[in-house]
């Protein structure tokens, strides 16, 4: 089987997360992606990990969990030399990703416009916290600070007045899957209109209203703010509850599934034929099952709830949830081959969905920076003697092991 994206290329000048998420995804469906880097201040991902020694080569867990799949090229896009080499390459392009503060693209002469008229078919996207438009506009932002200013955190919690971040960097995250979707998006209407491009606006904060979409829609109704409830929902027959031994998270959501818990924990007499009396009854209900869960072990508790149709899972660990027969058999870790490298063996996450006629995927490990090139700038017309200059005043940057492998 081909790959979904073989045959385009893609210039991923992100950094980070959001952003190179977002290109990853491209490089997991087949795409050709080419990370450029400052040759001395490259991506700060690469200085994030629990291994400090691969940090020190660059090569923190941060970088190498979202580069598989992706070329190296160093570049210092402040430099006209440099600005002049990436221009060239958006010329072979099909897509352009960048995060950076907006409007600071388009002062160096690299925005929308700029590689357009270069490039007419270029995908263009541009990612940031608040968005290209609007007052905030120029304002920098993390996955923390927009869950704080989206209201995210204000309802995530107990209740208790301290509002709690999401353990993962949720809003990094599916602001890449986003940005991913609308590239796809752009490239499907590309094929459909005779092969214009066009700019993509990618605000994190949209993603993370769009993350509450329930929550945002019932308060411009109602009026009434959402509220932080733990682990705690509406109806009883939601939430977690402390077995024996470990916690339980149980969902009998529907009227359905409610009914049969009911009857299964010999609780008859506590069905409801509505949810209304099911949000009124919620306090009785939730202290009769309190009661009934301390009584047997999670892991009974799930298979029993399970085995009946009732969601229900005792809560897990990282690494009981990685080992766990069900991710094994979805093969969605997959391992990368470094041998000349440092990373051999790496244990990567694909892609969250599979396709029965196109591969998803990468055997690619992530690079050391600048790992490729020289290779690139031949790629573009470039001579040996106008990219050893340009290595040798710090314009590029070529991995050491390359150059020297290059030279024998």
């Amino acid at each position: 089987m081909t790959s979904a994206f073989s045959g385009l290329r893609v210039i991923d000048t992100t950094h980070v997360l959001a952003g190179p998420f977002a290109s990853y995804q491209l490089a997991l469906l087949g795409a050709e992606v080419i990370k450029i880097e400052s040759p001395n201040d490259p991506d700060q991902a690469r200085f994030q990990g629990a291994d400090r020694d691969l940090v020190r080569q660059e090569m923190g867990a941060a970088f190498l969990s979202q580069s598989a799949g992706k070329k190296a090229l160093a570049l210092d896009l402040k430099t006209p030399s440099g600005r002049e080499a990436l221009k060239r390459l958006a010329a072979t392009a099909d897509v352009f990703v960048e995060n950076y503060r907006s409007g600071a693209f388009e002062a160096l002469g690299l925005g929308y416009a700029d590689l357009a008229a270069i490039n007419p078919g270029l995908i263009y996207c541009s990612i940031s916290a608040f968005g290209g438009t609007g007052p905030k506009r120029s304002a920098t932002g993390y996955d923390n600070v927009i869950q704080s200013y989206s209201g995210i955190m204000d309802v995530t919690g107990t209740g208790d007045g301290n509002p709690l971040k999401c353990g993962a960097p949720v809003i990094d995250y599916s602001t890449g899957m986003t940005a991913a979707f609308a590239i796809a998006t752009a490239l499907f209407q590309r094929s459909q209109n005779g092969g214009k491009g066009q700019h993509i606006d990618v605000s994190m904060l949209e993603v993370a209203l769009t993350l509450q979409t329930s929550h945002v829609t019932d308060f411009l109704h109602s009026g009434k703010h959402p509220k932080a409830r733990g682990n705690s929902y509406a109806f009883a027959t939601i939430g977690m509850y402390q077995a024996s031994d470990a916690p339980l998270m149980v969902a009998a959501s529907n009227l359905r599934q409610q009914r049969r818990l009911w009857i299964a924990l010999g609780r008859e007499d506590l069905v409801k034929t509505n949810n209304f009396d099911r949000i009124d009854m919620a306090a009785e209900e939730r202290e009769a099952l309190t009661e009934i869960f301390a009584t047997m072990t999670a892991d009974y508790w799930e298979q029993f709830l399970n085995e009946r149709r009732i969601p229900a899972a005792r809560v897990r660990r990282m690494e009981e949830a990685l080992s766990d027969q069900q991710t094994a058999a979805r093969g969605q870790i997959q391992r990368v081959s470094d041998p000349a490298g440092h990373v051999d063996g790496l244990q990567i996450l694909s892609s969250a969905f599979r396709m029965s006629d196109s591969d998803t995927g990468t055997a690619f490990a992530p690079q050391a920076v600048g790992a490729q090139t020289t290779e690139l700038l031949r790629e573009i017309g470039m001579t040996e003697a106008e990219i050893e200059a340009m290595l040798q005043s710090g314009v590029a940057r070529q991995a050491r092991a390359a150059r020297t492998e290059a030279a024998e």
